[in-house]
């Protein structure tokens, strides 16, 4: 398949730092593609400029072929990019189901309220069965009516997930989804991870546990200080002494 993002030259500064510098990868359709890199390397920068957080400082993204840089964060979501975050953030006072169903305002002419509040009554069974399927993909259908402050921190992440996917999205940016979680929890969350992208949503994936990441990414970019410093397959990216240099300061393989 053809790539749905395209990042060339991709520069954000924040006064004299340069936190982005002149960065070029692309994620195709269906593709799990892993973002790594020690902490400050710029992956989250990376992040908020192509979600539209961030403005850039040059350089050029494209969605689907068409531009996107310098639209609102809702225009770029409404084009179909969402993107998770380090920190759940689910809309409290909400139930589950209701939380997802905020999800679905990117996708259709009513309001954010309409939507949980079901105003909008001629998509409202449409965006509710999307919804129900949702909850039941990320494993979340018997507390479909609990209130969001009673899950667990894994738990919360599901939900984050299931939200993402209401809007529809062709390409999903998470932020290191697996930090918290314990290992049963990272399993089922590769699982749904991978089950997103067999439905052709593309995948650009920040973590840094390698032993997550690397199984399941496709193919993995190394930033350093901002710069790319490797792109390729796991197995390469993992030998490549560039990397091994970033992260530990010496020729030894990542852990």
């Amino acid at each position: 398949m053809g790539p749905i993002l395209q990042v060339e030259k991709l520069t954000k500064r924040f006064g004299g730092l340069t936190a982005v510098a002149e960065l070029d990868f692309e994620v195709r359709e269906g593709e799990i593609l892993g973002m790594i890199g020690p902490n400050g390397a710029g992956k989250t920068t990376t992040f908020n400029v192509i979600a539209g957080t961030y403005p850039a400082t040059g350089g050029e993204v494209r969605f689907a072929g068409e531009p996107i840089l310098g639209l609102p964060p809702h225009r770029i979501a409404s084009r179909g990019v969402m993107r998770t975050f380090q920190h759940n953030r689910p809309f409290a006072g909400l139930p589950v189901i209701d939380n997802v169903l905020v999800g679905a305002h990117t996708r259709f002419a009513a309001s954010l309220w309409s939507v949980v509040l079901g105003s909008a009554r001629s998509d409202e069974g449409q965006r509710r069965k999307r919804a129900e399927e949702l909850v039941q993909f990320v494993g979340l259908g018997e507390l479909r009516d609990a209130d969001v402050a009673t899950l667990s921190f894994g738990q919360g992440r599901l939900l984050e997930i299931a939200r993402a996917l209401a809007g529809e999205p062709r390409l999903i940016l998470f932020d290191e989804p697996a930090a918290g979680l314990t290992p049963a929890e990272c399993a089922r969350l590769a699982e749904i991870i991978r089950g997103i992208a067999a439905r052709g949503i593309a995948v650009l994936l920040i973590e840094h546990d390698m032993h997550f990441l690397l199984p399941l990414a496709q193919r993995v970019v190394v930033l350093n200080f901002g710069a790319k410093i490797a792109d390729g397959l796991p197995d390469e990216v993992r030998a490549h002494p560039a990397v091994m240099d970033a992260y530990l300061g010496s020729h030894a393989t990542p852990q």
